[in-house]
């Protein structure tokens, strides 16, 4: 079993139509989308729900009113402005805690001389467990202005990782967030092989650049795919050659096709829809599928 990570160093590059259609390509694949923060490809890949279970990670304080005697300790303990007063008939009758301005540090509750600040564990979101026509699928949503995304990301591709062992599958497909934060970190640590998709633009060069110092950090075998090549050749050449100097390996050109769009209109993924684009996509998924270490390719693969 491999586990490959799509990702980029920026958004909107198309790492998820991408992955979607390499998903459809596996034939044989636990696909697992671990942009957390935006999540998208269930939308292309529609997974019927068959579990959701809430992600909590970290603590908030929960002031309960009937034991608050508003003594203002809490505010004036609080770093964070999180501790807020509730009046009722125009008097002060107690505090409250700001959920989204809580750091859960726990100060307040240190110090109530009431004890009257529960600590429990923050909810910050949840991940959910389905199964798609190409496979089955985990993905998340982080809560609002909820943090550890980081650790959201190692909650779904463990569960991807269990499910893939339990059905004994060739591939998992990752969908990673972009950038080089926490969660891409989170992403890419032990996986088998990174896909980095990029733009043929100035900036998608230094976003290029920015990525393969972090998959060279963690020694990760890496591909680079540049999507919409012929908008700009002379980038095109530019990115490429930039990518050999760096010792990763090119999984080929996407070129531009308005049947990307058409796909995403229809709710399916480039390779079912066809066209251009998708003969460009299977031949990056040939490219890896023919790696070093690749597990090999089913008798039958159609789409």
């Amino acid at each position: 079993m491999k586990e490959l990570v799509v990702i980029s160093g920026k958004g909107g590059t198309g790492k998820t139509s991408l992955t979607a259609s390499l998903a459809a390509l596996a034939g044989d694949a636990v696909i697992a989308d671990c942009d957390v923060d935006a999540a998208d490809l269930h939308l292309l890949l529609s997974p019927k729900v068959l579990k959701v279970e809430e992600f909590r990670s970290g603590r908030e304080a929960v002031i309960r009113p009937g034991d608050c005697i508003a003594c203002d300790v809490c505010r004036d303990v609080c770093r964070y402005d999180a501790v807020r007063p509730v009046f009722e008939n125009g008097r002060k009758a107690h505090y409250a805690v700001d959920a989204i301005a809580c750091e859960g540090c726990g100060v307040c509750v240190r110090f109530c001389p009431e004890h009257a600040i529960d600590f429990p564990e923050r909810v910050c979101g949840e991940y959910r467990i389905g199964e798609t026509r190409f496979g089955p699928m985990v993905y998340a949503q982080l809560g609002i202005g909820a943090e550890n995304s980081g650790k959201l990301v190692s909650t779904v591709r463990k569960e991807a990782r269990a499910i893939a062992d339990d059905g004994n599958a060739r591939w998992i497909l990752v969908d990673g967030p972009p950038g080089i934060a926490c969660p891409v970190i989170a992403s890419i640590t032990g996986s088998s092989l990174a896909l980095v998709v990029v733009e043929p633009t100035l900036s998608g060069i230094h976003d290029m650049e920015r990525v393969l110092e972090l998959t060279r950090h963690f020694a990760l075998p890496t591909f680079v795919c540049i999507n919409k090549w012929e908008l700009n050749p002379q980038m095109t050449q530019e990115i490429e050659a930039a990518a050999l100097a760096a010792g990763v390996s090119l999984a080929g050109r996407i070129g531009y096709d308005r049947a990307v769009t058409d796909a995403q209109i229809r709710g399916l993924t480039v390779v079912e829809h066809g066209g251009r684009a998708a003969e460009d996509i299977r031949a990056v998924w040939a490219a890896l599928a023919d790696a070093p270490g690749a597990p090999a390719a089913p008798a039958t693969m159609e789409v």
